[in-house]
């Protein structure tokens, strides 16, 4: 570990991770789209000059362990200060197109000490439906406008051209300016913060700080991997089709333990497909980070360092490492979820009584859209049942794995979309029963008052969130409109009055439910919210 004090090591940890959830706050107030001022679907970290991630905001998962990657590849276009790039490519270091992320070169003395990123999810980047989400993609093209890496900011002043290039191939272009300048404000706050700190420390002292607190978190994730059995643990599970057909689609993963080193391998995992829920590699990694993170000790701060002890191996060409003009808006919403399942049931084997029961593993992603020159591009993720842990009921009506949001106000969406609200409520009995009940899902329906596209992206609609332990499995989770069921994944046009009804799946079970005793729950659930644990 790098030499300084731990009391100094504390403040400027601190310090940094100010910046980060600054970072987060500027870019959520200044925000036009209620999908990112609502929904807070965003995030924001702290690079140093190598292009290691030092800070974070507590965001989007899905985001935060992928951003490395758009950092490498801006760091290959040689930014200079008062430059910023935008990104969108998922072959360039992406996630998805509409995951629109800006890196700006941090130089408060002109010299570069580090990077800011922000990225946030933006309602419709063009394509072939509103929303940029189509269910039936099967190339990159028809998702929308793909940015990989290109200056939107020279010497401090914006790249005009570039903007406007960006604005002539979306929907709501006023929405999307408004969005990506509060991304560059949240940037440059960073930068006078960085410059703060410079001011207050030095160069060289800021640069230990940078070192110290992913040496830090490296070994305190190394010490947590060496306290897990070393072995192979294998899990295997499986997508509901790819958009274009209903057949499975395999997961699977070996995770290897082996003293303070974690691989996890994903080989046996299927061939890219047709359809669009092919991931990039940089959203697997970023799913088998999130669960080395929910694994271990929360209060590691979350950096480069909680990574560096684990490999992930992906093959080429495959379902998690695509090869363009592979469709794969979906893979980073709902294929991450299977990920994420995955690596857990296989842990789970390795760590007996820590991991729960499987939860609603999707994001029941709806996007709601008119093709009006001046129309409206509405966009949700739909929280549902968390799985049960092994002390305690799941979790009901809540995001689950790779995505952290929050809802759309009812509100919200009344006043900024041709939207009506019919029912928002929790689903009863939908979580698996268990000594520990699964957490409940939500039912969600809406009628849309003008002439639109629905789009929907889930999962679990066939196969139920795995109870663990004896515990039974969660409900299925369902999509109709007018009342129709439709499939998990599906773009269909929605004439004024159609309604939209979403039921998500609830949590699996924990333990056999013969042994549950409900007037202890009930005393359990009382006490939680009488004491806010």
């Amino acid at each position: 570990m790098t030499d300084i004090d731990p009391i100094s090591l504390e403040i400027l940890r601190n310090q940094l991770e100010g910046i980060a959830e600054e970072m987060g706050h500027v870019l959520i107030r200044g925000a036009y789209s209620p999908n990112i001022k609502e929904r807070r679907d965003c995030s924001a970290a702290l690079f140093d000059a190598d292009g290691r991630m030092v800070a974070q905001a507590e965001h989007i998962p899905v985001h935060l362990g992928a951003m490395p990657e758009a950092v490498a590849a801006v760091q290959d276009r040689n930014p200079e200060p008062g430059e910023a790039y935008l990104l969108n490519d998922p072959f360039a270091g992406g996630t998805h197109l509409p995951d629109v992320t800006i890196v700006s070169p941090v130089a408060p003395d002109g010299e570069v000490v580090g990077y800011a990123v922000t990225r946030a999810h933006h309602a419709d980047v063009g394509g072939n439906t509103p929303g940029s989400m189509p269910a039936g993609a099967t190339e990159i093209y028809q998702e929308g406008i793909r940015l990989p890496g290109v200056r939107i900011r020279d010497d401090g002043d914006i790249v005009d051209d570039v903007l406007d290039t960006f604005l002539a191939n979306v929907r709501n272009p006023g929405e999307r300016r408004a969005d990506l300048r509060a991304q560059l404000a949240a940037n440059d706050r960073a930068e006078k913060r960085v410059g703060e700190l410079l001011a207050d420390h030095g160069r060289e002292r800021l640069t230990d700080a940078f070192h110290a607190v992913i040496d830090y978190s490296r070994e305190r994730v190394e010490a947590e991997l060496d306290a897990v059995p070393d072995g192979t643990y294998r899990a295997r599970d499986v997508l509901e089709g790819d958009g274009v057909t209903d057949e499975d689609v395999p997961i699977e993963a070996a995770v290897t333990v082996d003293g303070t080193s974690l691989t996890v391998d994903l080989a046996g995992t299927a061939d890219q497909v047709e359809g669009n829920m092919n991931a990039p590699r940089a959203v697997a990694h970023s799913a088998v980070y999130f669960v080395v993170r929910a694994l271990t000790d929360p209060e590691i701060p979350p950096n480069h360092g909680c990574y560096e002890p684990v490999t992930v191996d992906i093959p080429e060409g495959s379902l998690l490492d695509p090869e363009p003009p592979a469709a794969v808006v979906g893979g980073n919403v709902e294929t991450s979820q299977r990920v994420t399942d995955v690596v857990l049931s296989a842990f789970g084997q390795a760590v007996p009584g820590t991991v729960p029961a499987q939860g609603q593993g999707t994001m029941n992603n709806l996007i709601i859209g008119s093709r009006d020159a001046d129309g409206y591009t509405y966009y949700e993720t739909i929280g549902g049942g968390f799985g049960a842990r092994p002390d305690k009921d799941g979790m009901d009506g809540v995001q689950v794995g790779m995505t952290n949001t929050l809802n759309t106000p009812v509100e919200s969406i009344e006043t900024e979309y041709p939207l009506r609200v019919e029912r928002y409520a929790l689903r009863a009995d939908s979580g698996g029963n268990g000594r520990h009940r699964g957490g409940l899902g939500i039912e969600r329906t809406m009628t849309v008052e003008t002439d639109s596209v629905v789009s929907l992206l889930t999962e679990r609609r066939r196969h139920a969130p795995a109870g663990l332990d004896g515990g039974d499995d969660g409900a299925t989770g369902e999509n109709r409109i007018d009342g129709e069921e439709v499939p998990a994944k599906c773009t269909r046009d929605a004439p004024q009055g159609t309604t939209v009804t979403i039921r998500t799946p609830g949590g699996g079970g924990y333990g056999d439910p013969d042994e549950r005793d409900d007037d202890a729950r009930a005393a359990d659930r009382a006490d939680e919210k009488t004491t806010g644990e």
